[in-house]
């Protein structure tokens, strides 16, 4: 008997996604972890290009880097919490390479959701994602 076809997790909870990485190999990486989960992701390099992208797109989740170029993810996150009435429905999951205490209560103090620590895993990716697409479900209701 054939195994049943798994159901993507973005079918089970679309999300439209934003990933903040400066670091073209992370990105690739990044992108086809998502694929592999069903999304669809749009890529920006940099903090001020989070800002402008999401002035023009409501996203659902972003996989926010912490160390970027021109202005960091810490203070992405603030300005976009600030600056946005429904921020508190978007979902920012900070990637980071330093994994200490410290740096998780960073990004939270920033208002960051979640935390992943690089480099990706699949599994955590997912379990993340799966928290995450809770979140957007549970806001919208």
């Amino acid at each position: 008997m054939p195994a049943q076809p798994q159901v993507l997790l973005a079918v089970e909870y679309p999300m439209r996604i934003l990933l903040a990485e400066d670091n073209l190999v992370n990105q690739k990486v990044a992108k086809l972890l998502l694929a592999r989960l069903g999304y669809e992701t749009d890529v920006v390099a940099d903090g001020l290009e989070v800002i402008e992208a999401v002035h023009r797109r409501r996203y659902d989740c972003i996989l926010m880097d912490v160390q970027m170029p021109n202005m960091d993810g810490l203070e992405a996150t603030r300005q976009i919490r600030a600056q946005f009435p429904d921020a508190n429905l978007l979902q920012i999951i900070a990637l980071t390479a330093h994994a200490r205490e410290s740096d998780h209560k960073a990004c939270l103090l920033a208002g960051m959701d979640d935390y992943l620590p690089k480099p990706l895993r699949p599994v955590q990716l997912e379990q993340k994602l799966r928290l995450a697409g809770a979140r957007v479900r549970q806001a919208a209701i």
